[in-house]
C-alpha cells in the first residue's frame, strides 16, 4: 500500500552576466564581471514530504490554505463524482507539483489555464501547468474526476467503505486519496467546505457546522453542506454517508453539537446514544485537563453495522464503529476519541512515527476517566495492565516512541503508551504533569509536535531530567522494571473500568 517515490532531479542552469535567468522571463540578470552565475531553474514539487514512515505521503512545493470539495455521490451504484477546489501558496518555483489522489481524472485547472496531468507511483497525480508557478504565488487548483472509490485499490486495499445505504470516507493515515486530491500528510493542515449531492433521504454527515440547511436540487436529490473554520490535517476530513437519526443541540457555551446514528444499529443504537450523548458533558470534563475545547463544533457519529470496526477521531465529530456497543454503553471510546480533538487533532504529528503522542495520550485519558467515574484510580489501572502483559511477551518488544511503520497501530503504542504518561506523572508530581498537559496544547495549538518537544516542554515544567524516563518506556524493548507494582504480593485487582478499555483498545488496535 506504500511507495517511496524518487523526487525528480534538480536542474541547474548556467547563465553569464547579462543573460535572462531561467524561469524569470522579463528580468535581467545582475551584472557579475562576466563571471558565470549559477542559478536554480524552477523544478517539480518532491512527490513526498519524507516522512520517516510514509516518505512519499503528501507533496512539496506548496502549502494548502483550503479545500472546496463538491460531489455527487449514488449509493446504488457507489459513483462519485467531483470538483475540488485547492487554495495554495506555492513555497518554491515549480515547473509541476503532485497531489495525492486515485480516482480518474477528467481535467485540471491551475490559476484558470489548463495544466496536463499523469500519474505516479502508488497515489501520485503528477500536475503540469501551462505556466511556471513563482515562489510565494497564490494558487487555485481546480480539479475533475469521477470513479468508484471501493473498486479503486492500492495493493489490494480501499481506504472507502462502501455500506447497504451509502459510506464512510473514513480511514487512518489515508483517507483523502479515495475522494478529494490533497497535499495529505498532517503537517499541511487547511480548512474545508464540503458539500455531497445525494438522492434525497439519504444524510451526509461531515465535519463542522452547517452554514445552511440541505438544499433541495433538480432530480430529487439534496445537497448537504458542511463546513470547518479549524485547520484540519487531511485524514481528518471525513463523510458519512447513508440512513442516519440526526440529533442537535448546543452546549452550555452555545457551541453545536452534531450527533448522528445509523438506522441499521438496531438493538446497538440505545447502548450508542447513551454513550455518544455524553460528548459534551465529556468534552467539558476534558477541557479542564487538557486546556479550552480547540474547535468550533463536537459530537460524533454511530456508523452503521456493515461499516468499519474501529473508531477515529475525525476532527470534531468521532465516527465509531458498531462493535463498541455491543456489550452496552462504552463512554471509555468517547473519553478516547474526543482526548485526540487536542492529542492528534489541534496539536497533530510531525511525523506519523510520533503516534505516541496521538494515541498514548487519548488512552491515558481513558485512565483518567476511570478515575473521574470512581471505577478505579489511573495507579489501579496501570498495576494491572502492567500485571497482564508477562515480562516475556512480544508486547514489551515495540517501541511506542518508534513503532515502526506496519506496528503504527499496536497495542503497545496505547496501553505502553498509557503507562509512559503515568511514569511521568509518577516523576513529575501531579502538580506539573497537570501543567504540562495545556502547556502542550496551547503550544502546538493547531500545528503539530514531535516527541522531543514533548520532552523538553516536560523538562521545562518539572526542572527535571526526563532523558532516562523517555528513553526506557518509549524506547527501550522489554518490561521495564516498576517496584510499585512489583512489591504486591498478590496479582492486582481488576478495575471496573477495565473491561471496557481493554475491549476499546482491541479494536481501536487495527
Amino acid at each position: 500500500m506504500r511507495r517511496v517515490l524518487t523526487a525528480a532531479t534538480a536542474a541547474l542552469t548556467l547563465t553569464t552576466a547579462g543573460t535572462m535567468l531561467a524561469g524569470t522571463a522579463g528580468q535581467a540578470a545582475p551584472t557579475g564581471w562576466g563571471r558565470p552565475t549559477v542559478t536554480v531553474a524552477p523544478q517539480p514539487g518532491a512527490p513526498g514530504l519524507g516522512d520517516t514512515y510514509f516518505p512519499d505521503y503528501g507533496n512539496g512545493g506548496y502549502d494548502v490554505e483550503h479545500y472546496d470539495v463538491r460531489l455527487r455521490y449514488d449509493p446504488a451504484t457507489d459513483r462519485l463524482t467531483g470538483t475540488t477546489t485547492i487554495l495554495a501558496t506555492a513555497t518554491q518555483d515549480l515547473s509541476a507539483f503532485n497531489l495525492d489522489f486515485l480516482l480518474d481524472v477528467e481535467s485540471v485547472r491551475v490559476n484558470g489555464w489548463e495544466a496536463s496531468s499523469s500519474t505516479a507511483g502508488a497515489h501520485e497525480l503528477v500536475v503540469t501547468p501551462a505556466r511556471t508557478i513563482t515562489r510565494g504565488q497564490q494558487l487555485t487548483i481546480v480539479v475533475r474526476y469521477a470513479g468508484v472509490p471501493s473498486e479503486t485499490l492500492v495493493n489490494d486495499y480501499t481506504g472507502w467503505t462502501r455500506t447497504a445505504d451509502g459510506a464512510l470516507a473514513v480511514n487512518e493515515p489515508e483517507s483523502a486519496w479515495w475522494w478529494f486530491p490533497s497535499n495529505d500528510h498532517p503537517l499541511d493542515k487547511a480548512t474545508f467546505d464540503i458539500s455531497v449531492s445525494v438522492p434525497t433521504g439519504v444524510e451526509v454527515i461531515s465535519n463542522g457546522v452547517q452554514p445552511r440547511p440541505p438544499v433541495a436540487e433538480a432530480g430529487n436529490r439534496t445537497r448537504w453542506i458542511w463546513r470547518t473554520t479549524s485547520p484540519t490535517a487531511t485524514y481528518l476530513a471525513f463523510m458519512a454517508i447513508g440512513q442516519y437519526d440526526i440529533v442537535t443541540d448546543t452546549t452550555p457555551s452555545g457551541q453545536p453539537v452534531v450527533n448522528a446514528y445509523s438506522t441499521s444499529l438496531g438493538e446497538l443504537g440505545p447502548a450508542a446514544r447513551a454513550s455518544i450523548e455524553r460528548t459534551a458533558e465529556i468534552v467539558d470534563w476534558e477541557s479542564g485537563i487538557f486546556g479550552p475545547y480547540p474547535f468550533e463544533a463536537q459530537g460524533g457519529v454511530a456508523g452503521p453495522v456493515d461499516g468499519i470496526s474501529f473508531a477515529l477521531e475525525t476532527q470534531t465529530r468521532p465516527v465509531y464503529g458498531p462493535g463498541f456497543w455491543r456489550r452496552g454503553a462504552n463512554t471509555y471510546v468517547v473519553a478516547h476519541e474526543n482526548a485526540h480533538q487536542w492529542f492528534g487533532d489541534s496539536v497533530s504529528v510531525a511525523e506519523w512515527r510520533n503516534i505516541w503522542l496521538n494515541e498514548g495520550f487519548a488512552s491515558y485519558a481513558e485512565w483518567l476517566w476511570s478515575e473521574e467515574q470512581g471505577e478505579g484510580t489511573a495507579q489501579e489501572v496501570f498495576d494491572f495492565t502492567y500485571a497482564s502483559y508477562p515480562a516475556d511477551d512480544e508486547f514489551w518488544q515495540v517501541l511506542p516512541g518508534d513503532p515502526g511503520a506496519d506496528r503504527v497501530f499496536d497495542n503497545a503504542v496505547y496501553d505502553r503508551g498509557a503507562m509512559t504518561l503515568h511514569q511521568l506523572r509518577l516523576a513529575v508530581g501531579d502538580d506539573a504533569f497537570f501543567e504540562i498537559l495545556p502547556a502542550w496544547t496551547a503550544e502546538h495549538r493547531y500545528g503539530n509536535g514531535t516527541i522531543a518537544q514533548f520532552q523538553a516542554l516536560a523538562e521545562r515544567i518539572s526542572g527535571l531530567d526526563l532523558d532516562e524516563l523517555f528513553t526506557t518506556w518509549l524506547f527501550t524493548a522489554g518490561r521495564p522494571d516498576v517496584a510499585s507494582a512489583a512489591r504486591k504480593a498478590a496479582p492486582p485487582a481488576e478495575p471496573k473500568s477495565w473491561a471496557k478499555i481493554r475491549e476499546s483498545h482491541h479494536l481501536l488496535s487495527h
